[in-house]
């Protein structure tokens, strides 16, 4: 491959890579919630069957979309579903979050926590939607990436493939190995959770701009998903949002760090 298309695929690639730490650290917040009522050494167990889980699902899911990439079809549910993820989670956070803020305290009983095999089947069906949100996100990416020499897998280019493997690898090493770090990152600026859901959303109208171009459907030129204008204006957006996350996010007040019952789960 020749210069340019490796900066090309290597920007992608840290794209990619920055975008899975923020992903990661959102699904291994929620692993940490859903495993929290469980005696210490369960909770250990579950969480190693957590990871393991996700792994399996992430290959499992980037060899099945490897045989679907081009059906115009499989590309429009999946650019729903990442737009469907952002809203919802957007949604959740903002809307429905601050009406539970403003409620009441509730004075019911005790919620009745489940076992720990109960749990697992909870923490392997999460993986599952894990998998899914990973793989789409870097499909989206990678499919207007131009073609390369190396020989294709399934359907999909060999240079695509190893961009989606990459970045849903590397997106397990941080939920292992650096989720630490991203949970103190949201910790400090909570509002980057949004943005990064801001850029999943935006990530699938890239997805969906790509679908539309497909020759079965033709609604924009076939060659507008690939063209450096549309892909300037995409790079540029995404960043633009990153920023702004960036600079809007506010910080946790020591208070509401004190309250947090999630950074227990991951310690200094």
């Amino acid at each position: 491959m020749d210069f340019a298309l490796l900066m090309e695929y290597g920007w992608v690639l840290i794209v990619l890579i920055a975008l899975e730490g923020l992903l990661a650290a959102d699904n291994a917040l929620v692993l940490a919630i859903m495993v929290k009522h469980l005696p210490e050494n369960e909770r250990k167990r579950a969480l190693f069957y957590g990871l393991a889980g996700a792994f399996v699902f992430r290959l499992a899911s980037l060899f099945i979309i490897s045989f679907l990439v081009d059906v115009w079809q499989v590309q429009a549910i999946g650019a729903l579903y990442l737009l469907f993820i952002a809203i919802n989670h957007i949604y959740r956070k903002v809307i429905v979050k601050r009406a539970k803020q403003n409620a009441e305290p509730h004075t019911g009983a005790e919620v009745k926590k489940a076992g720990f095999w109960p749990t697992v089947i909870k923490v392997e069906l999460a993986d599952i939607a894990f998998a899914v949100d990973s793989i789409l996100a870097a499909v989206a990416l990678a499919v207007a990436l131009p073609l390369t020499p190396l020989p294709q897998i399934g359907g999909m280019d060999g240079g695509h493939f190893i961009v989606i493997f990459l970045g849903g690898f590397i997106g397990l090493l941080i939920m292992r190995f650096a989720a630490n770090y991203f949970v103190k990152l949201l910790e400090q600026r909570p509002s980057l959770e949004i943005a990064a859901f801001v850029i999943v959303g935006w990530v699938g109208v890239k997805l969906a701009v790509y679908t539309l171009s497909h020759p079965a459907l033709a609604v924009i030129p076939y060659g507008f998903a690939k063209s450096p204008a549309w892909k300037l204006t995409f790079y540029a957006v995404l960043i633009g949002i990153a920023v702004c996350g960036w600079f809007m996010s506010g910080r946790k007040t020591m208070e509401q760090k004190k309250a947090d019952p999630i950074k227990a789960e991951f310690p200094e």
